[in-house]
């Protein structure tokens, strides 16, 4: 059997193919362009790949044009992780010498001895990883949103707090139309508190408002012509300057997260799996699009509900030696999905009966709250894991049926 090692970089890859025995057959550096793509289909093709029996390839990376080519058909393709690939390299040798040839080489022998080891990439259907990649941008645009938010809220408290008066009753603070408007209008105390109501009523209508604009109107100027203290006037111009700067960038991230949310509003509901995982309690269709883009639609992906556990990090890990016995959470998993289960979590409190009393039932054993409800998380991943495997939709008597009449 041969096995092929990836060592990708910017502009070029080194490739390596060794046999059975590990002995090196042959080397190559391509170009990073579909000229060196087809240079490496014709290097596998001259070693005995197929089209049923490809020659599988371990890589440092799970994304890009190379993998995308490389997992056309049924080729394995192995995505190891650096670290690992940095210990099976003190393996063959303590000079601690590395060179992008020598790193393909290793990541070859990798599968020449642990193949069984490690887990190929999943083969998801195309509209699972396109759901996945609006999903993960959605939720990396909700993330800089917030963080870009935090920044303004930080700059308005050393020279504007008058904003935040102003805008603390609102849902969404800082990150609502009538507050990006008024602080574009007024982007200084100074000029907040001239501003007359006839100024703000408009700024209100500009931004969408409809409804209660005369009483806000005169609650803002209330608000904005307070008693706060200023900073120097050359200084607090300045500092406008930087909040206009950092408008912008807030601007721009609410509109991503906004056509980003849209376009899984789009395309999530046209999977077929999205009609059971909407059935759970708690999950809308962002959230679900989460989940979907971290399980993927791969039905051999997870052998059993307690691979998908511990991959979402649900599940506890135990350590064990000697005498020391310890069970605790995990922290090797992953966070995108660990992080959906928690927002999943707090949501079915209010929308599953089965789950509050399940959470309760933890908080009365000594669980604290995040304990309590990654519990309820690791049992709904497995329920959700049953139900799409079996292709049934959640049922609440079902689920939590000696809950349910605790509860009762």
């Amino acid at each position: 059997m041969i096995y092929c090692g990836i060592d990708w970089a910017g502009r070029h890859h080194d490739v390596a193919l060794v046999d059975d025995s590990g002995q090196l057959l042959a080397k190559r550096r391509i170009a990073d362009d579909a000229a060196g793509y087809r240079i490496l289909l014709d290097l596998l093709a001259e070693y005995g790949d197929t089209e049923h029996d490809p020659i599988p390839v371990a890589i440092e990376t799970s994304r890009g044009l190379l993998v995308a080519v490389l997992r056309q058909g049924q080729r394995k393709v192995f995505a190891i992780n650096p670290m690992a690939a940095a210990r099976y390299r003190d393996r063959h040798g303590v000079s601690r010498k590395k060179s992008d040839p020598g790193d393909a080489l290793v990541l070859a022998n990798i599968l020449r001895t642990d193949m069984a080891m490690h887990r190929p990439l999943p083969q998801d259907s195309d509209l699972a990883r396109a759901i996945a990649v609006l999903a993960r941008a959605q939720q990396d645009a909700t993330w800089n949103r917030q963080t870009i938010a935090n920044q303004l809220r930080s700059l308005l408290r050393e020279f504007y707090p008058a904003a935040l008066d102003a805008f603390a009753g609102w849902q969404n603070g800082l990150c609502r139309p009538e507050s990006l408007e008024l602080l574009r209008l007024a982007p200084t105390p100074s000029r907040a508190a001239r501003l007359s109501v006839t100024q703000l009523r408009s700024a209100l209508k500009r931004a969408g408002r409809q409804r209660g604009i005369e009483a806000e109107a005169q609650r803002l100027r209330e608000i904005l012509r307070g008693d706060y203290a200023h900073q120097p006037p050359l200084v607090e111009d300045a500092l406008g300057k930087q909040m206009l700067a950092l408008l912008g960038q807030l601007e721009a991230a609410c509109t991503a997260a906004d056509d980003l949310a849209e376009a899984v509003q789009e395309a999530f509901p046209k999977h077929p799996d999205a009609e059971v995982i909407l059935s759970f309690p708690g999950l809308g269709i962002q959230l679900s699009a989460r989940i979907l883009a971290e399980i993927g639609d791969d039905r051999d992906r997870f052998a059993d509900a307690r691979g998908l556990k511990a991959y979402a990090g649900s599940a506890p890990i135990t350590r064990a030696s000697g005498k020391k016995h310890h069970v605790g959470r995990r922290m090797v998993k992953n966070d995108r999905l660990n992080h959906a289960g928690y927002l999943w979590a707090f949501a079915a409190l209010t929308a599953s009966p089965g789950a509050k009393a399940h959470y309760g039932r933890r908080r009365e054993k000594g669980d604290w709250h995040a304990q309590a409800q990654r519990h309820l998380f690791n049992r709904m991943i497995g329920q959700l894991y049953h139900c799409i495997r079996a292709g049934e939709q959640f049922d609440e008597h079902v689920e939590f049926p000696s809950l349910l009449a605790e509860a009762a």
